[in-house]
């Protein structure tokens, strides 16, 4: 059945707004016209969509039932139309990424890749390490880690050495690194960090006892606020490093993984996939 499209647009606003004439003002044009577009498109159908009352309009069973496959038609459409820039298809990449590396590397380097890719729609979402690419929907997904994830390609991206960090107030009281065992650790979800560290200091790791966060970047806030040191990645906290308000008391660093740029290697990778793992490694490689 073929009909038109101009009626099928106006009875979903008057759908949307049971009166002609909130339609109408939505669309440009007169009641007049919205309730001529739709007594056609019924007639086409051979079927009332609406009943006219006093006081407005009330969909019938046959209206209900149209409404909401036009009005998801028409939001598709728009998603679609909105992709178009200057002429260019724009083309949706959705990449999470762990909270660290996308406050503390990647979004000082945004505005580049977009200005070098104008076709990618970029969406960028967060995570905590803990991420499954299809539930998900993702086209791909940064991580740290070994880069052993089952049923995914993983590229290293670059190392990250995890070191003290603290408030300004507490790096003062820290002279060697045994002197931590007298201040509250911060630990992340991986519960061989501090251990691992105190070894390569050759010091007895203390017991520990502080808080425990799933992201770095809050554990980082924290630390910033004074609640006690935190074992982070340098490279990520430059800002707050340059501004001192971490404060780096031991340049020993211990790894315990990579940064890695990973995706399904069942789903072919998107043109705008492409044109982000390239420019994703190549930005990973410059000093």
């Amino acid at each position: 059945m073929s009909l038109p499209l101009n009626a099928l647009r106006a009875f979903e606003a008057a759908a949307r707004h049971l009166s002609f004439a909130r339609a109408a003002n939505e669309l440009s044009v007169t009641p007049n016209a919205v309730s001529a577009q739709v007594k056609n498109l019924e007639e086409r159908l051979g079927a009332p969509l609406f009943r006219r009352l006093p006081r407005g309009l009330a969909l019938t069973d046959e209206g209900t039932a149209l409404l909401p496959v036009l009005s998801h038609s028409f939001e598709r459409i728009g998603a679609a139309l909105e992709r178009f820039q200057g002429g260019l298809h724009r083309e949706v990449l959705t990449i999470a990424a762990v909270g660290t590396f996308a406050v503390g590397w990647l979004l000082p380097r945004l505005e580049a890749f977009r200005l070098e890719h104008p076709f990618v729609d970029l969406r960028l979402l967060t995570h905590n390490n803990r991420v499954d690419l299809a539930a998900e929907g993702l086209d791909g997904a940064i991580r740290f880690g070994d880069g052993a994830w089952h049923g995914t390609e993983a590229e290293p991206l670059f190392e990250a050495q995890l070191s003290p960090m603290c408030a300004p107030a507490i790096a003062q009281r820290l002279r060697v690194p045994a002197d931590l065992a007298r201040e509250t650790l911060l630990r992340s979800y991986r519960a061989d960090e501090w251990p691992r560290w105190f070894a390569i200091a050759g010091v007895p790791a203390p017991l520990l006892r502080g808080p425990v966060f799933d992201a770095s970047i809050v554990m980082a806030a924290a630390a910033e606020q004074g609640a006690g040191v935190a074992l982070l990645p340098a490279a990520l906290f430059g800002e707050s490093l340059r501004h001192e308000r971490l404060v780096q008391p031991f340049a020993l660093g211990v790894s315990l993984g990579r940064y890695w740029l990973t995706r399904l290697k069942s789903r072919a990778p998107s043109a705008a996939m492409g044109a982000f793992r390239a420019w994703l490694l190549r930005e990973a490689t410059r000093p």
